[in-house]
């Protein structure tokens, strides 16, 4: 097990971040390569000023909407695709014929990295990191579908390096950058989500490992590699390597601990981002799974019920009780005090409520982009104006592009997403070992319980990717 990264140990070895291939993004200011004459021959549909050319690592699935949503209003265009499977990856090939395929990001790098101004990580969670902070050390603005990382350390380590190499970032929470975020910044300033004590959040089952009838015992057996898989070792990447199995690619890796973080790491950013972050949670002082229903430590419960204590952050921001649950009885009712007589709401598969200490009404919101909504017994027209449901100017993925150009900011940089995806991977850790724990907010340590702690950083990574972690 690795020792978790802290700020106040500046000799730590996992800092110490600086290869060869990496050495000359030091003390290095980084001109966009699009902002170049040499741009201009290679494009001649837009001027070099106005597209931005993309290295898209994770190329199907959920990588081709990524790269689609990047590239939908002609300011972004890819000239890599990186895939380690490109039948999966076909679609967006097709597309782009001109774009140069790579199996590997390190070739991708190495071939191309002078012609690439930005990069886009879509791959298994597991593999987030080392495309991240690889890009990032060369100069390249990075987006990073959610969560950002597969381990706590991983996310500081990102954090950090994004204050160091002063690139642009965005994790892939779409819903932090739309009409439901800027709405829940109008209710914060007016203060219609001052004093919540309480949340409840939940997720509905949906995914393999929440049915019953699917889960299985341990890993999954050994089957044949698909000829389209250009190198299991290769999607393995810092992780363990184990036995290919379909369950592993193309998708349900989401339900192992090796690999992805279970419901919680992953619908936790779209259900529970606007309250970590607009009501500066920061990181929970003690964690107590309730119910991990058939639990173990291969891949993630059937259902799953933990909670969370945060403490207090100053004026009418007193200490949270948050309940989490996902799959078996996850929904949530509403007190009658709430409804004076009306037919109680539907909440949906997804969602929170958060209870003010007053216990005037309460705030529904469903997840991703949703908008948060009041649930009471009397109207409140006097916070109608806070309610409004207007947008920022740009969506998610092209606030991305347009701050890579110099205009604007991202609203979920690695600062952001990387904190919330913090306190996600403390919950797996909490799934993971099926304990209370006691987490210190300053030292980034688990109180009294070195397993927890270990788990932070996870298992040492593979010696071909271990340099990819030290941080100078």
């Amino acid at each position: 097990m690795m020792t978790p990264i802290m700020k106040d140990q500046p000799t730590s070895t996992r800092r110490k971040f600086l290869t060869k291939a990496t050495s000359s993004a030091f003390g290095f200011t980084f001109i966009p390569a699009y902002l170049t004459s040499a741009r201009a021959e290679s494009n001649p549909k837009r001027p070099p000023s106005q597209r931005l050319n993309l290295g898209c690592i994770g190329a199907g699935g959920r990588g081709a909407s990524v790269i689609s949503g990047l590239c939908s209003k002609g300011h972004a265009a890819p000239v890599a695709l990186c895939d380690v499977d490109h039948s999966r990856a076909a679609k967006m090939l097709k597309a782009h014929p001109d774009a140069k395929r790579f199996h590997d990001f390190r070739e991708m790098f190495a071939k191309m990295g002078d012609d690439i101004d930005a990069v886009s990580v879509a791959t298994p969670d597991h593999t987030h990191f080392t495309a991240a902070i690889q890009a990032m050390s060369l100069g390249k603005h990075v987006y990073v579908e959610k969560p950002l990382t597969h381990t706590f350390e991983e996310a500081e380590i990102l954090i950090r390096a994004e204050k160091k190499f002063k690139v642009v970032t965005q994790m892939g929470n779409q819903g932090h950058t739309s009409g439901g975020s800027e709405q829940f910044k109008r209710m914060l300033a007016a203060g219609v989500v001052d004093d919540v004590v309480k949340i409840e959040a939940w997720k509905s089952a949906g995914l393999w490992f929440m049915d019953a009838n699917k889960r299985i015992k341990g890993f999954p057996k050994s089957q044949p590699i698909p000829e389209s898989l250009k190198s299991w070792d290769l999607w393995c990447g810092p992780q363990a390597v184990k036995e290919f199995n379909s369950l592993f690619h193309p998708f349900d890796w989401r339900g192992f601990h090796l690999y992805g973080g279970g419901m919680f790491g992953d619908w936790g950013c779209h259900i529970i981002d606007f309250i970590h972050h607009y009501l500066e949670l920061g990181f929970p002082t003690k964690i107590s799974p309730k119910l991990l229903a058939d639990y173990n430590q291969v891949s993630f419960p059937l259902s799953s019920h933990i909670e969370f204590d945060f403490p207090g952050r100053g004026d009418k921001k007193p200490p949270v009780h948050m309940v989490w649950k996902a799959g078996g009885e996850y929904a949530s009712a509403i007190d009658q005090k709430y409804l004076g007589g009306n037919k109680a709401p539907k909440l949906g598969g997804a969602g929170t409520l958060l209870h003010r200490k007053q216990e005037d009404y309460l705030v529904h919101r469903n997840s991703h982009s949703g908008p948060s909504k009041l649930i009471s017994s009397k109207t409140h027209n006097d916070l109608q104006s806070a309610m409004d449901t207007k947008g920022p100017k740009f969506g998610h993925m092209e606030s991305f592009v347009q701050a890579c150009m110099g205009n604007g900011k991202t609203d979920s940089p690695f600062s952001v997403g990387g904190a919330l995806t913090q306190v996600l991977n403390i919950g797996m850790i909490a799934e993971y070992l099926n304990v209370d724990l006691q987490f210190d907010p300053k030292t980034k340590k688990f109180i009294g319980n070195e397993k927890a702690n270990a788990l932070l950083a996870g298992p040492a990574p593979r010696k071909e990717w271990a340099d990819h972690y030290k941080l100078a």
